[in-house]
């Protein structure tokens, strides 16, 4: 299965380290380009990148254009800023592409108690891993 890795930014290296642990299993797992410059980065310096690729270099469409063809999407929604199974704006546009594109939405984790996404994410019905990749299929 061709699988998309999105969340936050600030996971970049556990995106990677998922990657590995998908294509292990005989997924096509992929993440956006746009992650090499953030490996090994402070959250604060992921941020200013982040930032800087979002206005500057066209973020959210690049990753829509490596969307296109996949069979799925995973969710990598850990933990941040004290927030349980956080989702962030982008990652919720990321979901809602997802959904258009007829793709399954796999979450690693339940899906986030957060007032101003939780109906939204429920509505595309995810498939919920509670941490466990071999269950997507």
């Amino acid at each position: 299965m061709k699988i998309g890795i999105i969340g936050s930014m600030q996971f970049t290296d556990k995106m990677i380290e998922v990657r590995e642990k998908l294509r292990e299993l005989g997924h096509d797992a992929f993440v956006t380009d746009l992650h090499k410059t953030m490996i090994g980065k402070t959250d604060d310096e992921i941020e200013k990148i982040k930032l800087h690729q979002k206005y500057n270099m066209d973020a959210i469409r690049e990753f829509w254009r490596m969307m296109q063809g996949a069979d799925a999407v995973l969710v990598l929604n850990l933990d941040k800023n004290g927030i349980k199974n956080y989702v962030g704006g982008n990652t919720l546009m990321e979901i809602g592409f997802a959904h258009v594109l007829n793709q399954k939405v796999f979450m690693l984790n339940p899906i986030p108690e957060m007032p101003y996404c939780k109906t939204e994410i429920e509505a595309v019905k995810p498939i919920i891993l509670n941490g466990d990749l071999t269950k997507i299929e």
